[in-house]
């Protein structure tokens, strides 16, 4: 991987050990705050996300695919977070994070990283 795409995947990191626990924030808002889009925000996570609550983050309606709701039920049965009743995930209007204090706080866990546009990939 190269340098570039190695401090974009630390930034996402980052972004998403910083959803409080009970809380959620959608794969577009943790894009928004990186920079890049929310697939991308995906594919690190479904690559990247050992030892990170990987389950605070959803689609815009709180929702998640495949077998990954199954999956985070014991995280958020933890947390406090309960499944609305289409049974697809949480009310994200319930459970979101605040964007923007998740933002200030993410800013300053990547103040010691160079911006990806300043490194060569």
């Amino acid at each position: 991987m190269d340098a570039r795409r190695e401090l974009i995947v630390e930034r996402v990191l980052r972004a998403v050990e910083l959803v409080p626990p009970g809380r959620v924030a959608s794969y577009g808002t943790i894009a928004r705050i990186c920079g890049i889009g929310p697939r991308q925000v995906g594919s690190i996570l479904r690559h990247w996300s050992d030892g990170l609550p990987w389950w605070r983050i959803t689609s815009h309606a709180g929702d998640f695919g495949g077998d990954l709701l199954q999956r985070a039920l014991p995280h958020w049965d933890e947390e406090g977070i309960r499944v609305k009743p289409n049974g697809l995930g949480c009310r994200y209007a319930d459970y979101a994070a605040d964007a923007d204090e998740l933002e200030r706080r993410w800013r300053e866990a990547v103040a010691d990283l160079p911006d990806p546009d300043d490194v060569e990939g």
